[in-house]
């Protein structure tokens, strides 16, 4: 049971800037609830020796406002150009079955809103990343580069408890619309990675 996972990550959620969940996941979000979406561009792995290289998945997540409280509603999309096999794989991963990041979460996961093949695009442009899930999800994050810094270098929060990494760089949404497993909100802040690295 081994796999391992590398690739570029990007979220959005529905939390004013800068989400309080980023800090801590038993700080409440801003409003009386959190929606998420959570996407990842797998550049290269395998798991349990099936090649997962190339593809993408996108998770879409409703919690309450204090996140570590569970009843999580969560709906998982797998790159339609995944086989069978592949997407059985990764569903296994993205569910915590195989350990992980997300057997970390697993426990809080109330409802499984349904597993769905689509189109996925992801596009990183230096500090923009935006996203594409079929007709139900496309937005758009602009990494925070902040007032002074002429390196342009942008803003990076360090020692997050967070599935994908400890280190985050901060973004703000610059496009929004999501509407997906019966979840709908307007993405309003955000984080990406250049390179998160999974193994189990």
């Amino acid at each position: 049971m081994s796999w391992n996972l590398k690739g570029s990550y990007v979220e959005t959620c529905s939390c004013e800037l800068m989400c309080p969940c980023n800090l801590s996941f038993d700080h409440g979000a801003t409003y009386d609830f959190c929606r998420v979406t959570l996407v990842f561009n797998i550049r290269e792995g395998e798991i349990e020796g099936t090649d997962i290289g190339g593809l993408k998945v996108a998770a879409i997540a409703d919690t309450p406002k204090v996140m570590t409280e569970g009843n999580w509603r969560l709906g998982v999309f797998v790159d339609e150009r995944a086989t069978d096999e592949q997407l059985d794989k990764l569903v296994q991963v993205f569910s915590g079955q195989l350990g992980g990041p997300m057997a970390g979460l697993a426990p809080l996961v109330g409802e499984m809103l349904g597993v769905e093949r689509a189109p996925i695009d992801v596009h990183d442009d230096g500090v923009r990343h935006s996203v594409r899930v079929g007709d139900v999800i496309d937005f758009e994050i602009e990494d925070v580069v902040p007032f002074g810094v002429e390196t342009g270098q942008p803003v990076r929060f360090s020692g997050m408890f967070h599935p994908v990494a400890p280190d985050l760089t901060m973004a703000e949404a610059k496009r929004s619309r999501i509407n997906a497993f019966g979840i709908h909100y307007e993405g309003k802040t955000g984080l990406s990675t250049s390179e998160f690295s999974w193994a189990a």
